[in-house]
């Protein structure tokens, strides 16, 4: 394991997590023997059943499973469970988050590279006293689309390159504006609304965006926006974290391709015809 933990945490090292995150190891022995990995972007019944029928020996998620403080892990609680689960069958669980969103690569960039965004920049660069900061480090990518493309063809596209989900992809703006600069930052995203504005993009993809920013960011004469299901947007990344650990030795990596975004059902409402009806006869 230390090997692989040392991968990790050179292209993302835990100093660069915001102070809230908890990034690191979560579960398992040092010194164990890691031959299989499963990367995940949540640690859920789910992702911990694929981990265990495909014999893993440790789970590298994006998403923590002990964000917050508790006080028991008992196996009567949802995360008590899955903790015991993994520790019975000896699968080490190790975090990589918001020390993955800023670094250069990292989760942005991924999802960036499904649009073949060229010209990366950062949407929102870390303070200069963060140990974050430095070379193209930072929250979000910005870059140019190989094509100019109207919104409404921008969000077909994206439902195209996107990993599938219920929840599919929406976009709030003028369908026929022209967008040639996008932002993109995977996973929860509006707090980087004035970020886009600033950086005059024409469009920010990103997921998770609520009623009232949006309107009040559109109403301001803002970027067009395309919301997509936070799973999606983070779904890329895991290809880049699984190539980056085939480079320790004797590592074999899996991917999970299990859509955990909680929305499971989308109805769209019914076309309706305006015409009026032919009276005749």
């Amino acid at each position: 394991m230390t090997d692989v933990v040392a991968e990790l945490e050179r292209r993302y090292p835990p100093v660069w997590a915001e102070e809230w995150d908890r990034v690191g190891l979560v579960l398992g022995e040092p010194a164990a023997p890691v031959r299989r990995v499963l990367c995940v972007v949540d640690v859920v019944p789910e992702t911990v059943a694929e981990a265990l029928a495909a014999d893993a020996d440790m789970i590298v998620a994006h998403h923590p499973l002990l964000l917050r403080g508790v006080s028991s892990v008992a196996p009567t609680t949802f995360k008590g469970r899955i903790v015991h689960q993994l520790i019975r069958a000896g699968v080490a669980l190790y975090v990589a988050h918001t020390n993955a969103d800023v670094a250069s690569p990292g989760v942005s960039d991924a999802l960036a590279a499904r649009f073949g965004l060229t010209g990366l920049r950062p949407l929102h660069r870390p303070a200069p006293s963060s140990p974050a900061y430095g070379d193209d480090r930072g929250i979000g990518r910005i870059g140019e689309l190989p094509r100019p493309m109207t919104l409404a063809e921008l969000t077909r596209h994206a439902a195209a390159v996107l990993p599938v989900t219920s929840w599919g992809v929406r976009a709030a703006g003028d369908p026929g504006r022209m967008v040639r600069t996008l932002a993109v930052s995977g996973g929860s995203g509006d707090s980087f609304l004035g970020a886009a504005t600033a950086a005059g993009v024409d469009a920010f993809l990103t997921a998770d965006l609520r009623h009232h920013p949006a309107s009040e960011h559109l109403a301001a004469d803002g970027p067009a926006l395309i919301d997509a299901a936070h799973w999606a947007t983070e779904r890329p990344w895991l290809d880049d974290l699984a190539a980056l650990l085939r480079e320790a030795p004797g590592v074999e990596t899996l991917v999970s391709d299990l859509d955990t975004d909680p929305w499971t059902v989308h109805a769209a409402a019914p076309v309706v015809d305006d015409k009026e009806p032919d009276r005749e006869g």
